[in-house]
């Protein structure tokens, strides 16, 4: 007869181990078996680390610079106005090749180009400050979705969105995911930024603002049946509404 050693059944372990390796997510094997010793479950080093391998928990060793994860649920499309804003920067130049940034927020829904705020720089102050501008007067979206990008993760930024919404941070060089700002970027240096010359700062802000104008109000849109983005914001927000008390919708004309 052969004598085949039988491993005991770990499964609660392991399952222990998927659970405190998820909540720490830095922890390496010898810390995480001290956490699991507290709990009672005391092991030699050389399982603990099998038992780590096998359960691929590696911590994986960082690499630049620190970001901020934001919320990764998956994203839905939005249902309503207000619901989603998405945040981008674009860049170009003055004739005399001074540099400018282009800060760009778009309703995802109504696909309406809330600002472009034009300066040559463009600080996590500076957006929290146009953001509380923007939710002023329209209202507090529910996410807010963006890239990684210094200022979007600076402490001015972190602070202000913390307790009010979700901020959505994009995956490091995957700009599809934030695809709505994306388009509406291309479409903003193709009939715009590469059609002018702008001698000044002052003349950059007043066609840009001019061309987000005619944007909104103007171009019909193709994802919106041909009508432009005020036009089909003014159009959902009637149907959003209740019927005034004593009118009846669902009369039967013959």
């Amino acid at each position: 007869m052969n004598y085949r050693p039988r491993r005991p059944d770990d499964s609660l372990l392991r399952q222990r181990l998927r659970e405190l390796a998820a909540e720490r997510r830095r922890f390496g094997y010898r810390r995480l078996g001290w956490l699991l010793e507290r709990e009672g479950h005391v092991m030699n080093r050389k399982k603990l680390y099998r038992l780590y391998r096998e359960e691929k928990l590696m911590v994986r060793r960082r690499r630049g610079r620190k970001r901020a994860l934001g919320t990764r649920a998956p994203m839905t499309l939005p249902g309503a106005i207000n619901q989603r804003w998405s945040l981008d920067f674009v860049a170009d130049a003055l004739s005399d090749g001074r540099r400018f940034r282009i800060l760009c927020v778009v309703d995802d829904f109504s696909r309406e180009c809330l600002a472009t705020v034009v300066d040559t720089s463009l600080g996590g102050v500076r957006v929290v400050r146009e953001l509380d501008r923007l939710t002023a007067e329209r209202a507090l979206p529910r996410m807010v979705v963006s890239d990684n990008g210094t200022e979007l993760t600076s402490c001015a930024v972190l602070r202000w969105a913390t307790g009010r919404l979700e901020w959505h941070y994009i995956d490091p060089g995957k700009p599809v995911q934030n695809a709505f700002v994306e388009s509406f970027n291309s479409k903003l240096r193709d009939e715009c930024l590469n059609e002018h010359v702008f001698l000044t700062l002052a003349e950059a802000r007043e066609t840009i603002e001019a061309w987000r104008f005619d944007y909104n109000h103007c171009r019909p849109h193709s994802s919106l049946g041909a009508l432009t983005p005020t036009e089909f914001a003014v159009l959902k927000g009637q149907q959003e509404q209740p019927p005034l008390e004593g009118q009846n919708h669902d009369r039967l004309y013959l």
